[in-house]
């Protein structure tokens, strides 16, 4: 007898994740399919990935068309897609240069090197500090995983990148405290994801571009999650006025495939020279032609004003539950946090039995990231089946 997918996996995959007792086979706009038939209404959306939801027509047709034609070419050749998608990008925010990773991970790596040879160029050698705050996650790699300030994650894996201090997030007092002469960049999610889905505050904010600006730092924003239309916005620094040196872009930007973007100045730019850095994946044909639908769709300003409108509604449904052990609902667009004083494990696991995916931010904070084309029926059905859940799991 052949063995299931679940014993397969854990037979032959690296045990790194708790996963779901079902196999997801297939998906059609905002709603999945498993092995057994079973339909999921899906509001994780892969980790705020599948902005475009799964199996949207132009971008499955693009893909297949770039693959037909050119599927991979390394970087020591010139790609139209690449370049048509690093236009895009700048155009459409305050960069004047892209650098393309594999992910969101690979995008922090090169901001931190583009940050250390930026100061070196610039004040010489010494400036080497980075600045990063609580509740913040910038990835798992052994760089990015140095600015995640959880020591669960830090530990088994110490000694991590030197040179990096934490203050608390939204704390301007904090904030001058640590940034000085040695920093060379500072590491903000405009909102915070897996801390909780938490949005700086424009003060805070304001005050660590001041303290950058004063020292020579850099200014680094992570929107790897908060990025690309999730909030309303196509970037959500845009909700509070302050512009990044750099930005870390990925999950949305692929719709599904797997790419991560460096945005950064030319200021920064000028000091990085060929063989500096690079990638042999990175910004390939096809990937880039995928990012090319995505972020053509979600930047038309009636598509946000659209995600804006979705967001309100699902945080007035929300709030029309009256959920028992309710702390905070917070959050911009389609980027919702609903933190409870109980553990939302239960509610994730019930989802499951209830046909709705479901992720959460930390222990009691329920993270829903739908894809930005789910429709006002679908949310009014999530809430619906949400107030189920939480009727039987805590009434």
């Amino acid at each position: 007898m052949s063995e299931s997918i679940p014993e397969k996996t854990a037979r032959y995959v690296l045990n790194t994740y708790a996963r779901a007792p079902f196999v997801l086979v297939r998906g059609q706009g905002a709603v999945v399919t498993d092995s057994d038939g079973k339909s999921y209404l899906d509001f994780a959306a892969g980790i705020s990935v599948n902005a475009l939801g799964h199996a949207d027509p132009e971008l499955v047709a693009a893909v297949s068309e770039q693959m037909a034609q050119l599927g991979h070419v390394c970087n020591l050749f010139y790609s139209a897609p690449q370049a048509e998608l690093a236009e895009l990008l700048c155009t459409l925010s305050f960069a004047d240069k892209v650098y393309f990773a594999n992910s969101g991970a690979e995008a922090i790596e090169a901001a931190i090197k583009f940050a250390r040879k930026y100061a070196r160029e610039t004040f010489g050698p010494g400036k080497t500090e980075l600045v990063a705050f609580s509740g913040a996650f910038h990835g798992r790699t052994a760089g990015a995983l140095a600015l995640t300030a959880r020591e669960k994650y830090q530990a088994p894996f110490r000694p991590l990148l030197p040179g990096v201090t934490f203050a608390p997030f939204n704390d301007p007092v904090a904030a001058e405290k640590v940034i000085g002469p040695e920093t060379c960049a500072v590491f903000v999610e405009p909102v915070q994801g897996e801390g909780g889905i938490h949005p700086v505050t424009p003060e805070f904010l304001r005050t660590v571009r001041e303290l950058c600006d004063r020292y020579g730092a850099l200014l680094v924003f992570d929107e790897i999650q908060c990025g690309m239309g999730r909030t309303g916005r196509l970037w959500a620094y845009e909700h509070f006025g302050v512009q990044p040196d750099m930005m870390t872009v990925a999950k949305a930007l692929g719709g599904g495939l797997p790419i991560g973007a460096t945005l950064l100045t030319d200021r920064v730019a000028q000091v990085m020279a060929v063989g500096d850095h690079g990638s042999t994946f990175a910004g390939g044909p096809v990937i880039c032609r995928a990012a090319q639908v995505v972020l053509q769709r979600v930047s038309q300003p009636e598509f946000l004003a659209q995600v804006t409108a979705k967001g309100e509604l699902l945080k007035d449904r929300l709030y029309e539950l009256n959920a028992p052990h309710l702390v905070e609902i917070r959050g911009l667009g389609l980027m919702i946090g609903v933190e409870f004083d109980q553990d939302v494990a239960p509610l994730i696991q019930a989802g499951h039995a209830h046909g709705v995916l479901m992720i959460n931010a930390g222990p009691r904070v329920l993270r829903l990231l739908p894809p930005l084309i789910v429709t006002e029926a679908q949310i009014e059905q999530f809430t619906t089946v949400l107030g189920r859940i939480l009727q039987e799991t805590w009434s």
